[in-house]
Formats: C-alpha cells, sequence, structure tokens
C-alpha cells in the first residue's frame, strides 16, 4: 500500500533525515581535522614568534654595528687635518654618540702604528683609545698596545678585516656581567689600518627572551654562534654552553651546525620523562659578519594539544545546540513554503479553464522560486496581451513600435518582431535608394563645375590655385583649405602653399613642407590620403598648414600624374567628410594635376629659354673674372716663396740657438731637436712618447700646481719657468718658455717648449 504524504510532511521527513545524517559525519571529520588544524597553526605561530622576535635583536644589533660603520666611514677623513685636531674630532663625536645612544657600555677604536708612523715597521702594535662607563661614569683612556704581538680576539679581527659580531665574554668591568662587541674595520685601499668597536652589554636581551611565551610552560632562549647560552629564563644556564647542557640535540639534530650556517630549523624531540617538546630556531644575522646567533622557542606539545581538546568539547555541545535550533527552524518553514504553493494550485486550475485577463495576477512575496513562479505565470498573460497590442499597432501602419520578448526562446515574439523588420527594411531601402542618386548627381555637377574652371585658368598658376581650393571649399561646404604644389626650382622635394581659402575670405599664409615632413609631406610620401577625425585643439597649427581654426576633421590628398605628385589639396571641417565627399575630391584632384602638370611643362619652357639666354652672357663675364684671378694668383705664389725661404732661415737658426722639444696637449714628447738629443745623451726613440713628468717627485701641493700648469697651456695661455738638473754629473740652468699652437680650428694641438741655458748667466 502506497503511502500518501503532504509536502511538509515529506521534507521534514526526507530534510531531516538528510541533517542528521550529515551533520554527524561532517561533525566527527571536522572534530578531528580542526585538532590536526590547531596544532599546525599553533606550530607555525611559534616560528613566527621566533623570526619576529629574532629580527628585532638582529634590528637592535645591525642599528649598533651601523654606528660603528658610520664612524669607521668618518674616521677614513683623518688625513684631512692634523693629529690633534683629529683627535679632538672624534672624541667630540664619541661623545655625541654616547649621549644618543645610553645602552652602549664602550666605544673604543685601534688604529696600526704602521699607518699612523711612516718610520713603524714592525707588523703589530697599535694606538688604542676607548670610552666607556664606569659605575654610571663616562672615562676615557688611550694607549699604546700590541707592541710585542696582537692579543687572539684583535689578532683574528685584524686578519679577517670584515664586520665582527664577537662571542660573548664576561666583563670584569661590569662586574662580571656577560657582553659582546661588533666591530667594523679601518680599510685604506683595501688595507687594514684599524677598526671602530662598540662593547654591549647583553643583559637588555633578557627582558624580550623573558616575554616571548606563546604557550603555558614555552619558554624562549638566545643562543651565539659557538652555542653560548646569552639568553634564558633558567638563570643557571647562562654563560653556559649548549653543547654541554644539552649535547643529545647538539649531535641528534646538528643543532650548532645549522646555527652557525645561519639556517631557520624545527624539530621535535621526546624526553626520558616522555614529554615531546617542540624546538624552533631563527637565524640572528648581523651586517657582513659570517657569525650569526639563534633565537629558539620551546613548546610543550601537550600544552597545544590542551588547546585543541578544549575547542573539541566547544565545538560539540554548539553542535548539539545547532541541531536542536534546526529541528525548530524546519517545522516553521515547511508552513512558511506550503502556504504560498496551495494558492499556486488555485490559480494554476482558473488558466486551465481558458480565463487568460489583464485581471489575473498573483501577489507573492517569498522572495524565493514561488515567487519566480507566480511572477512567470502572471508574465505569460502579461505577454499574450502585448503581442495582442503589437499586432494591431503594425496593421495600422505603425512599424515603429517595439515588443518586449519574454525570453531568447519566445517563439510568437520573434516572428511578430521578423514582421516587423521586414517591413522597415523594405521602407529603409528605398530611402537609401534615393540618398545615392543624389550623391551621383552632386558629384556629376561638381565634377562638371571644376572641369570650366581648370579650363579658363589653365595659363595662370596662382589664379588657377585660387579659384580650385575657393570653389572646393564652397562645394564641400568646408571651413578651410589650402593648395601645395611641388616647388621644382629646389634641389629638394618641397611642397609650397600657394593658394589657400578660410571662412569665406582668401587667407595669405606662406607655408612649405618637404617630402615627408608634417601631414601635407606625409601625404605626398605616401601617395595616397590622410582623414583624420577628432583632432586635438593645437594639432593643426602645429601639423597642418592652415594654422588658427580647430577644425574636427581633416582630410589631404594628393595630385598625381603618371606616380609623380605634383601637390596636395588639404581641407578641414567642422564635419567628418562623407565616403562620397573624399572620392568627389580624389577625382578632382586626378583633373587638377593634370592641368598642373600642362601649366608647369610651359612655365618651364619659358624659362628655359630664358636661362639660355643669361648663361650665355655670364660665361663672358666669367671668362674675364679668370683671367684676373689668374694674375692675382701668380702673384700671391710668388709672395707665399719668399716668406717660406724667411721662415726656413728662422726655425735654423732657433734650431742652433735653443733647445726645442714638442709635447702633445696630455703632456708627451712628440719631437726633439739634435741640441736637447745631444745635451740629454739619451736616444731620440727613447725621449719621444715620455711623459713631461717622468723623474719627478712631487707632493700633494706639487702636484696640483703642476695640473694647474698643463691645463694653463691648454687653454692657450704661454708659461715660463726656470729649471736646474744634473746630467752625467754637470749641473744645468735652463729658462724654458711653453707656447701652445693652435691648428687650422683654432684649438690648441701641441705644446712648444724652448729652453735656453743660462748656467753661466
Amino acid at each position: 500500500m502506497k503511502i500518501k504524504l503532504k509536502i511538509w510532511q515529506k521534507i521534514i521527513i526526507f530534510i531531516l533525515g538528510a541533517i542528521l545524517v550529515v551533520f554527524s559525519t561532517i561533525f566527527i571529520f571536522i572534530s578531528h581535522s580542526s585538532k590536526d588544524i590547531i596544532y599546525k597553526n599553533a606550530l607555525e605561530y611559534t616560528n613566527a614568534l621566533a623570526k619576529q622576535n629574532a629580527y628585532q635583536i638582529e634590528s637592535w644589533l645591525n642599528y649598533d654595528l651601523a654606528i660603528a660603520k658610520t664612524l669607521s666611514n668618518a674616521f677614513l677623513e683623518y688625513k684631512s687635518l692634523p693629529q690633534e685636531k683629529w683627535l679632538v674630532h672624534y672624541r667630540d663625536m664619541y661623545n655625541r654618540v654616547f649621549a644618543a645612544n645610553p645602552h652602549l657600555d664602550a666605544l673604543w677604536d685601534s688604529w696600526e702604528l704602521s699607518n699612523l708612523d711612516p718610520q713603524w715597521d714592525k707588523p703589530t702594535g697599535r694606538q688604542f683609545y676607548i670610552i666607556y662607563k664606569e659605575k654610571g661614569v663616562l672615562k676615557t683612556k688611550r694607549e699604546i698596545r700590541s707592541l710585542t704581538g696582537d692579543p687572539v680576539t684583535y689578532g683574528g679581527m685584524k686578519k679577517g678585516a670584515n664586520e665582527r659580531l664577537e662571542e660573548p665574554y664576561i666583563s670584569l668591568l661590569q662586574g662580571g656581567k656577560m657582553m659582546t662587541s661588533v666591530a667594523s674595520p679601518l680599510l685604506e685601499n683595501g688595507k687594514f689600518i684599524g677598526l671602530v668597536a662598540l662593547d654591549l652589554v647583553l643583559s637588555r636581551f633578557q627582558e624580550l627572551v623573558n616575554s616571548i611565551k606563546p604557550f603555558p610552560e614555552s619558554y624562549a632562549f638566545l643562543l651565539s654562534n659557538k652555542g653560548v647560552f646569552v639568553s634564558h629564563p633558567d638563570t643557571s644556564l647562562f654563560k653556559k654552553n649548549i653543547n654541554n647542557k644539552l649535547p643529545e640535540l647538539v649531535k641528534e639534530y646538528k643543532l650548532l651546525e645549522k646555527v652557525q650556517r645561519g639556517e631557520e630549523f624545527n624539530f621535535s624531540y621526546k624526553q626520558k620523562n616522555g614529554e615531546t617538546l617542540y624546538y624552533t630556531l631563527a637565524p640572528i644575522i648581523v651586517g657582513k659578519t659570517n657569525t650569526p646567533w639563534a633565537l629558539g622557542i620551546v613548546v610543550p606539545k601537550n600544552k597545544i594539544m590542551a588547546e585543541a581538546n578544549s575547542n573539541y568539547n566547544i565545538n560539540l555541545l554548539a553542535g548539539i545546540i545547532g541541531l536542536l535550533f534546526l529541528i525548530i527552524v524546519l517545522f516553521v518553514f515547511t508552513n512558511y513554503l506550503t502556504r504560498p504553493i496551495n494558492e499556486m494550485t488555485k490559480l494554476l486550475q482558473e488558466v486551465a479553464t481558458g480565463r487568460i485577463d489583464k485581471s489575473i495576477n498573483l501577489d507573492i512575496k517569498t522572495g524565493d522560486e514561488i515567487e519566480v513562479m507566480a511572477n512567470a505565470l502572471s508574465a505569460s498573460i502579461v505577454g499574450i496581451n502585448n503581442k495582442t497590442d503589437f499586432a494591431r499597432q503594425i496593421g495600422s501602419g505603425n512599424l515603429d513600435v517595439n515588443l518586449n520578448l519574454l525570453s531568447e526562446d519566445d517563439v510568437l515574439g520573434k516572428s511578430l518582431i521578423d514582421m516587423r523588420d521586414n517591413l522597415l527594411k523594405a521602407r529603409d531601402e528605398e530611402v537609401i535608394r534615393k540618398q545615392e542618386e543624389e550623391k551621383v548627381k552632386w558629384a556629376n555637377e561638381g565634377l562638371t563645375l571644376f572641369a570650366e574652371l581648370l579650363r579658363q585658368n589653365n595659363n595662370n598658376r596662382l589664379k588657377l590655385g585660387d579659384e580650385i581650393i575657393k570653389n572646393i571649399v564652397w562645394y564641400l561646404n568646408a571651413i578651410q583649405g589650402g593648395l601645395f604644389v611641388i616647388n621644382d626650382k629646389l634641389d629638394r622635394e618641397e611642397y609650397e602653399l600657394i593658394a589657400a581659402f578660410a571662412f569665406d575670405r582668401k587667407r595669405i599664409i606662406k607655408k612649405s613642407f618637404a617630402k615627408g615632413e608634417g601631414l601635407v609631406g606625409t601625404c605626398a610620401a605616401e601617395k595616397d590620403i590622410i582623414n583624420l577625425i577628432e583632432i586635438p585643439q593645437e594639432y593643426i597649427e602645429i601639423t597642418s598648414g592652415l594654422g588658427g581654426a580647430n577644425p574636427n576633421a581633416l582630410l589631404l590628398v594628393p595630385l598625381i600624374v603618371e606616380e609623380e605628385v605634383l601637390g596636395v589639396i588639404e581641407l578641414t571641417s567642422f564635419n567628418r567628410f562623407k565616403t562620397h565627399e573624399i572620392e568627389f575630391v580624389k577625382k578632382v584632384a586626378q583633373n587638377i594635376a593634370s592641368t598642373l602638370h600642362s601649366v608647369n611643362v610651359n612655365s618651364r619652357t619659358a624659362e628655359l629659354l630664358e636661362k639660355s639666354q643669361e648663361q650665355a652672357e655670364m660665361m663672358a663675364a666669367q671668362e674675364e673674372e679668370m683671367r684676373q684671378n689668374m694674375e692675382e694668383l701668380q702673384s700671391t705664389q710668388e709672395e707665399a716663396s719668399r716668406k717660406t725661404s724667411e721662415l726656413e732661415g728662422l726655425v735654423n737658426a732657433l734650431n742652433t740657438s735653443a733647445y726645442l722639444m714638442e709635447y702633445d696637449t696630455k703632456g708627451y714628447v712628440l719631437s726633439v731637436n739634435d741640441s736637447y738629443q745631444a745635451i740629454l745623451g739619451i736616444p731620440r726613440d727613447k725621449i719621444i712618447g715620455t711623459h713631461h713628468s717622468r723623474d719627478l717627485k712631487l707632493n700633494d701641493n706639487q702636484i696640483a700646481s703642476y695640473e694647474q700648469f698643463w691645463h694653463d697651456l691648454r687653454k692657450g695661455n704661454t708659461k715660463k719657468q726656470t729649471t736646474k738638473f744634473t746630467i752625467n754629473g754637470m749641473d744645468y740652468q735652463f729658462l724654458e718658455t711653453y707656447s701652445p699652437i693652435y691648428n687650422q680650428h683654432g684649438e690648441v694641438s701641441k705644446i712648444l717648449k724652448i729652453a735656453v741655458d743660462i748656467s753661466n748667466a
């Protein structure tokens, strides 16, 4: 026997049963998964916390190292001041640094004696200066150290010659506190000359380490590069090495090796009492040092899982409460859902009887599929009524009426719209046919007009251009126009504006464009029309030849005859040029080009005849001028020969009585005369190519004066100086004159030195 159930009964039975099965399955899955997620998130949080605090410590140490680096860079300028002023200067700097950084315990520097004293020839020995705190009072000390050898720590700094983060050490001055030093080397041309270092008390890290407790019974510790506990909640581990306190971790997980490599790592370790601890270590890398430290966090695994178990119990209680609430909501919902369905059933029974009119409507506002069903039924009734009205309007001749389709699948609506569109298409085709006939008539009348203009003005190119551009602007209802024609009198292809018309008046404008220049030159080069729309306000003044106005459309058409561009027509308008107008201008351009070609041929024939007559007269005048030039040239050659002889005599006399040497503008020898080469006693090929400064020993001030001496010579200034030197045991004193020699461009090309022996003067 088939059991008949109502809709609300079916909903309760099937939905509630399915909810119970799904809820139970999901709850079991989520509960177990949440434990894993909570545990994983806890580990990730611990790792992130370790990295965050490691970065904090790293930033503190980097800040201190930056102070040392800044001071070391500043101290490299020590040679620019006398030593006493320099010592006062950097002591003041130390005092300012201490005032701004109260956490510093000491700030000191060390300078190699071999760098400070040129006479010091030992590999060790240094000048040491320190400013430090003793019972809260700043004190200073300056002394000479390492005369017999460098201590191990300083020797390592000196040998490495790089930034250093030292291992923790015990400071007796600070009452046995642990300290470290950060140091920056002083390097001059790659050579170690000293260092600047800061001594830091490590107790300031203890407060940060103690505050790191991501979970109950968890703790953090700070480890040096060689495994010394810098900070730890258990103060008994201070200053102890992890190798001695936790050797099993160092051995099994290679903990110290990873710290020294600067690696981030973590692991779980089960203690002898059965408790599992999670370790995570984050590196602390300071500057360019190669001795990383590490910050570690230790968390008992059972403390992490306690939070997961607590969440599981809370989720179970929340699930039971939620299930009870869901059952109550389901009963209310089924009643809410079935009430509008009953209303829909009654309305469908009325529609089934064929009663469809505008009074049938459903007012259901459930906001769900039931409301959609009610709206769809109402829309169907409205759609049938609208199609009836649409067909009635088309029958009365109103083809502009519209019909809104119920959907893309509304077959009846689409058929009615197709019928209307076919009627509209027939009407539009008739309108287009009449428009095309008007365009053909307009073009033919225009061609006839311009054929008459070309015939009447084919003997005057300027008048022809004026008539063409004026009438074409009028005929196209344009606002501006210009006719550019090639200037065949120039060696290059250049198009010159011979006629312009704008705003019902002739404009007197003189402009020209080379081939490829601007829009006119581009049109001529490409032999094709250019039709621009939406032109920027300033564009036409820059690129076009018309200036002034701000049109919305620009048309350029080339005038071509037998693949030769004779000119370009340029037109502008407030309205876009239509296709039939552009075609009309192209046809007119062909006729204009043919007429211009004929005018150019006639003009060239007349010009050639006139030029041939002028050239005959010019040739006669040039023959007379050439005869006179030949007489003047002969006289000039005789005078040049005389001056050459005198100059050769002067050079020979100078070579005999003085010592000559030529340099290029960089100071290298180009030539030397026999007298100078003989007194130097050096082969000529050994002298040429050597620099003026060879064998000169100059201090810093002399180098500056020497460079200024050659700078003045290159600027064209003559220089004189007296030079003493000894050759083969004989002392000489020369009076030397350095004179710049100029080339044909007026530039100094070389330097001539004339030396006179004044040893016996």
